[in-house]
Order: C-alpha cells, then structure tokens, then sequence
C-alpha cells in the first residue's frame, strides 16, 4: 500500500495542473471587448419626384452601463429642408436600442453624416448613474446621396 502512495500524490497534481491549464484557456474567462457605442443607418429614397429621403439611423451599446449620448445631423448642404429636430440627448442603455428618424429633400448630392457624442450630462440617465468611455466618445457613421 505504501507503494501506491506516491503515485496517487502525483495522480492529485496531475489532476489539479489540469484542471488549471483548463479554467486558463476556457472561452468565459477570455475578455472580449464590448463596443461602447453601434450605429446603423438606412436611407430610403421616395419613389416619387420630389427626391425626398427618409434616414433611419440606429444607436445601440453592448457595455452594460447606461450613457447620455448627444446624436445629431451633419451634411456639406448648407440648405437642408425638412420640419426636424436635428439633434436628441438621450439615455442609452444596453437593453434598449434607439431609432431616429429624418425626413428631407435632397435638391443635391449631399453627404450625410451623423454623430454620437457620448458626454457627461447629469439630469438624463435614472439617478444620473452614466459612464463615459476613456478611449474614445465620438462615433459616426456617414454616406453619400446621390440625385435620381
């Protein structure tokens, strides 16, 4: 019996160093980063004449913080025309995706281009519990419109 002992010590070792090396290169214990800020925009063009343009753009976060986010419009046309807000402050937080929505006429080629600004304002989130980023906190996401 006492020759077995030995080997069931070095048995346990084994067992213990691979159980280590295992919890070491398992998938949850790798640190995937999240993406502070994921934009999505869709532009629809009317079928009709009068180049009207509908742009939907979506705003979401994978961090499981909420964040004040400042989204607003940019383009190179100083005349755009439509009955819009061009900006919203707002609170985004990782269960809930927001959605904008613009309506204008494009008279030219015109780029677009929307932003989100991540900034640290009180009185928008609950309780103003917020973060911001350390890396960075401007997002944007453009395109070209084109005349048909």
């Amino acid at each position: 019996m006492r020759s077995l002992q030995p080997l069931l010590k070095a048995g346990v070792a084994i067992l213990l160093l691979v159980l280590c090396l295992h919890l070491e290169t398992s998938k949850a214990q790798e640190d995937t980063p999240k993406k502070p800020l994921i934009m999505h925009m869709e532009i629809n063009k009317s079928k009709d004449a009068d180049n009207e343009v509908e742009l939907k753009v979506t705003v979401k976060t994978e961090l499981k913080e909420c964040m004040v986010v400042n989204t607003y419009l940019r383009s190179n046309v100083s005349s755009m025309q439509g009955q819009f807000t061009y900006e919203y402050t707002y609170c985004l937080c990782d269960d809930v995706s927001r959605n904008f929505f613009w309506e204008f006429e494009v008279n030219e080629p015109m780029k677009i281009v929307v932003v989100s600004d991540i900034i640290p304002r009180g009185g928008i989130c609950p309780d103003d519990d917020a973060v911001v980023p350390i890396k960075a906190n401007r997002y944007y996401i453009y395109d070209t419109l084109q005349l048909q």
